[in-house]
């Protein structure tokens, strides 16, 4: 009898399936992000939350927290039924020694330098994370960050911050 070889041939009595997977780097996102939002929500339980009507300062944050937990679990569960096994990748350094510390740099600095100084050295550190980002294309996303962020947030929002601050002679 012939076969047909656009139907599949049944599966042997002796096969078993292939094991579960799981993939690493969901999992360890899913624990971070939940991990994440247990240390936030236990910093601001003290606060009052309110009601829906009238929020208190903890109403926000809490809702933030649940949130995030529930995307990190979302990721955690979904990281057992993956279909494929990826392997946990290289720990990126220069991305987290170079992006974390730019807006740190910037709380430290605007109101010493001011705000456009600030913003554009920021900018210029966190672009230099990326192993492909050139000097001279760091230089110009700094530029247009820093003039687009003047222009909303000082000019149309008009939020009192001082362009150029007190270290700068000028």
């Amino acid at each position: 009898m012939p076969t047909d070889p656009k139907t599949p041939a049944p599966p042997a009595a002796d096969q078993t399936p292939p094991p579960p997977r799981s993939d690493k780097t969901d999992i360890v996102a899913g624990l971070l992000l939940m991990l994440t939002a247990g240390l936030f929500g236990w910093q601001t339980a003290g606060l009052n939350i309110g009601t829906t009507l009238r929020m208190g300062p903890g109403y926000f944050p809490a809702i933030l927290s649940g949130l995030l937990f529930l995307l990190g679990l979302v990721i955690f569960v979904k990281s057992f039924r993956s279909t494929t096994e990826e392997p946990l990748g290289r720990i990126a350094w220069r991305g987290m020694l170079l992006i974390l510390p730019a807006p740190v740099f910037f709380g430290l600095t605007v109101r010493g330098l001011g705000f456009v100084p600030s913003i554009f050295l920021a900018t210029l550190i966190a672009s230099m994370a990326s192993m492909r980002m050139k000097p001279l294309m760091a230089l110009v996303l700094s530029v247009i960050v820093t003039i687009f962020s003047a222009l909303v947030f000082s000019y149309a929002l008009g939020l009192p911050f001082r362009r150029f601050g007190p270290w700068l002679p000028f």
